[in-house]
């Protein structure tokens, strides 16, 4: 008969072999833990592929200053990456209000706890009015390209290199042009917007105009897109363009290469729904906060729990401002 003893942990019978609260902390926490840590591999999957992308097209990949230096009432004045930064402090500044709503929520003081969280909300509502805006300038474009037969991309500059845009030196046509709709030729392909002439009164306008040239995606050197001299350009642009581009969407991109844009919507898209669903949350255990919800169960446990989440969308956005608008 085996006598050996069976050695007693003390945790025989208890949830998690480790109590009520392995880690010292509540099953709601341990599963916001769980969520959290499951949503930072999904981004580091999406940035994974984001920074492989960019390798593959390195030298076509649009210049981050160029494409985002737009700034509010501010038209026609080039400020690289002002409003961004402005959105990224607004964002991170929102964080610091939800950790004093959490740690007045354990000093068990509700009016601050209703301060700070306002705060919050109304740093993220400011955020995501930003990305709209932003969006918008992204979609309808500053200058507008020419697309070449192989995918490429030209753009337009003066002799002193300054971006020219195609609708100041591009007369409207004299025909009438009528949309193309998906019922008349290609059957898939249909215009979303009326442009006022084609890519012919573009080549022809380029040609009467000495001061204009042509530059493309390629990098040189010094990490500036390469500027062609006067006949190359006229050559290139002659020989290869086929359509008109303004702006950026899902399968053109007036900046570069068209991964930029797909990668640039997907990802800020889905960093911008976390946003949207930590504020309607935020709402949520805000109001919850006024009627004294948690001041009757002598817990803020739920605010500390959406600060948590708050804190993670925060930190995601460190990681999307770095990959996109920095390096």
């Amino acid at each position: 008969m085996d006598t050996t003893a069976v050695a007693q942990t003390g945790t025989e019978g208890k949830t998690w072999g480790g109590g009520n609260q392995p880690l010292k902390a509540s099953y709601g926490k341990l599963m916001m833990w769980f969520f959290i840590t499951s949503d930072a591999l999904t981004f580091s999957g999406f940035l994974a592929a984001y920074g492989f992308s960019r390798f593959k097209f390195i030298n076509e990949w649009p210049i981050a200053d160029e494409v985002f230096n737009h700034f509010p009432f501010l038209h026609g004045t080039d400020a690289p990456m002002y409003y961004v930064a402005l959105m990224t402090f607004i964002l991170i500044f929102s964080s610091v209000t939800m950790v004093l709503a959490v740690d007045a929520g354990h000093r068990m003081q509700k009016s601050k706890v209703v301060t700070y969280m306002a705060l919050t909300i109304l740093g993220g509502a400011i955020f995501l009015g930003s990305q709209a805006w932003e969006w918008k300038n992204f979609i309808k474009g500053e200058y507008g390209a020419v697309e070449t037969t192989s995918g490429k991309i030209l753009q337009f500059v003066d002799a002193d290199g300054k971006r020219v845009d195609i609708e100041a030196f591009t007369p409207v046509a004299e025909r009438t042009r009528t949309t193309h709709e998906a019922k008349n030729g290609l059957w898939y392909a249909s215009e979303s917007e009326l442009i006022a002439y084609d890519i012919e009164d573009l080549k022809t306008a380029f040609k009467q105009d000495e001061n204009l040239l042509v530059r493309t995606m390629q990098l040189n050197e010094r990490g500036e897109k390469t500027v062609l001299d006067r006949e190359e350009s006229v050559k290139v642009l002659d020989e290869t363009g086929k359509s008109i581009i303004l702006g950026a969407n899902l399968s053109n991109n007036e900046y570069g290469a068209p991964l930029f844009a797909d990668f640039f919507f997907f990802i800020t898209g889905f960093h911008g729904f976390h946003v949207l669903s930590g504020v309607l949350i935020l709402i949520i255990v805000f109001f919850n906060v006024l009627i004294g919800t948690y001041e009757k169960r002598g817990s803020y446990e739920m605010v500390e729990k959406v600060g948590l989440y708050w804190h993670f969308v925060d930190l995601v956005w460190v990681f999307v401002f770095t990959f996109f608008y920095l390096v």
